[in-house]
């Protein structure tokens, strides 16, 4: 039954994320003198987020129907690595940062995340598609999909290339514009933006963190966790090391 309700989510998540996408790029067109037009719609973590969900959940159907679905294979084939990967190192962490900073900085203003001036040309479904989906389609991916968290070492060094490159390129963004890509930046100086965009880099790295106490607190054993025998636990107080993910 769980494996048929994961394969439900991981249909409809690949139909309506592919679907926002598209209409993102063709259907919604918002003036150059409300919104500048360099970057186009890549300007936007939201964005890259929703084609990274799209093709996480279009790999996770792909696995449904020629991968590996057991908890924790010896040798799972490369299709199901690469969804575990990607889940833990990007699709998680990144989907809930998305969403809980955008729904954060919305209840203190929204004039710094999404002027009001934005809704005639943005449909308040989209957005919750872009916001509100996300977080819950891949908190029901968690608890539905069975995975394997690869090293943090290997985790954490993915997940910042990822958000080293994406910041890199609102400053390219912003050399090329003078404008920042998110109106809360417009009223920082810079010591508020580095101080800023570093502790946003270190929740998305904390979120990360939190996927993993969740898979394993979900998942256990079977997701490859070991589990500290009271033995183990005394050897380790007395100085022998233990290994563990």
């Amino acid at each position: 039954m769980t494996l048929f309700l994961a394969v439900v989510l991981h249909a409809l998540a690949v139909v309506v994320d592919v679907y926002a996408v598209y209409f993102n790029e063709t259907k919604v067109a918002i003036p150059r003198d409300i919104s500048f037009s360099f970057g186009g719609n890549l300007k936007y973590l939201t964005v890259w987020h929703m084609i990274l969900q799209s093709v996480y959940f279009t790999i996770a159907l792909i696995n449904d129907a020629a991968g590996d679905h057991s908890p924790n294979p010896s040798n799972p084939p490369l299709i199901r690595r690469i969804k575990d990967y990607i889940f833990a190192s990007f699709a998680f962490p990144i989907a809930m940062f998305v969403a809980i900073t955008f729904w954060s900085i919305m209840a203190i203003d929204r004039e710094l995340v999404l002027p009001e001036k934005l809704d005639k040309y943005f449909p308040t479904w989209l957005n919750h598609i872009m916001h509100t989906n996300i977080a819950i389609f891949i908190l029901l991916e968690m608890f539905l999909s069975c995975r394997k968290y690869p090293s943090k070492k290997s985790g954490l060094i993915g997940l910042t290339t990822f958000m080293a490159i994406y910041l890199s390129w609102t400053f390219v963004i912003y050399f090329n514009t003078n404008h920042w890509v998110y109106p809360v930046m417009e009223h920082m100086d810079w010591p508020s933006r580095i101080c800023f965009l570093l502790a946003m880099l270190a929740f998305c790295l904390i979120l990360y963190l939190v996927g993993d106490f969740i898979n394993r607190k979900r998942w256990g054993q079977d997701a490859g966790y070991t589990k500290i025998s009271q033995k183990q636990k005394v050897n380790g107080a007395n100085g022998k090391s233990i290994h563990q993910d």
